[in-house]
């Protein structure tokens, strides 16, 4: 599946939400439009200026402006199965400074003031969010978001689907595992296990979800070639909401 390089040609995106506002005025400071969102609310038809569409089939390129990450993610194999050709690409925005040798894999949106230094690898389909800083060495994983004002220290890793809020800071060499959720503000100084939501100054553990009392609420989808398609999330407690910043 190719990338597609900003400036060759028009856009979809598809999550008609403030998120995809920004990836569109990251779009357009590239001199690139976006021909039109794409979402499955049938009642909304305008976003940022621009048209919504309710059904993605044929739509390509395409970039998935949806912030959480479990989400994007069955978005993203909802699109890949109804259109095995479909392209994604890759929106940085005109003043991060990301290094020659640093790799931005497809979908992944890169926001305005980010720094993303020497030999770092971001994975697909991430975000890293506006002034967030991921210094040399790093590897985050496909489907993390790193929020705005956090700073990653050299050579750590962050696990896939993993999402890092608002301010806080991570000091070097560290293993973030997949699936947590690192609370706005937060200190991290020692390895984060897998599927964990941990916060504070330092970051601890707060709740491990393999073992937390889960909830399940299904997500009906329709758009992705006009196939209903219904999806079961795991709707986590509370404390991973209060932390979602």
């Amino acid at each position: 599946m190719a990338t597609i390089k900003i400036g060759e040609e028009q856009m979809y995106l598809f999550g008609a939400s403030g998120h995809g506002k920004v990836i569109k005025d990251i779009l357009n400071a590239n001199g690139v439009q976006v021909e039109a969102f794409v979402d499955d609310d049938s009642n909304v038809n305008e976003c940022g200026g621009c048209p919504v569409k309710h059904n993605a089939l044929g739509l390509s390129p395409m970039i998935v402006s949806i912030g959480m990450n479990r989400i994007r993610k069955m978005i993203v194999e909802r699109l890949k199965t109804n259109n095995p050709a479909i392209k994604f690409a890759t929106a940085i925005h005109p003043s991060a400074v990301v290094s020659p040798s640093a790799k931005i894999g497809e979908g992944t949106v890169v926001m305005a003031g980010v720094v993303i230094n020497a030999d770092a690898i971001i994975g697909k389909h991430c975000i890293i969010n506006s002034g967030a800083t991921i210094d040399h060495d790093c590897a985050v994983g496909d489907y993390c978001h790193i929020a705005p004002g956090t700073h990653i220290s050299g050579a750590t890793h962050v696990g896939e689907g993993t999402w890092i809020g608002v301010g806080s800071s991570v000091i070097q060499c560290l293993n973030i595992g997949k699936n947590c959720m690192i609370g706005a503000g937060s200190v991290v100084v020692r390895d984060i296990p897998d599927n964990v939501t941990a916060y504070g100054c330092p970051a601890k553990v707060r709740i491990n979800k393999q073992n937390n009392d889960m909830s399940n609420e299904l997500l009906e989808t329709y758009s992705g070639g006009g196939k209903k398609v219904s999806y079961q999330v795991l709707m986590l407690h509370k404390g991973r909401i209060d932390y979602a910043a």
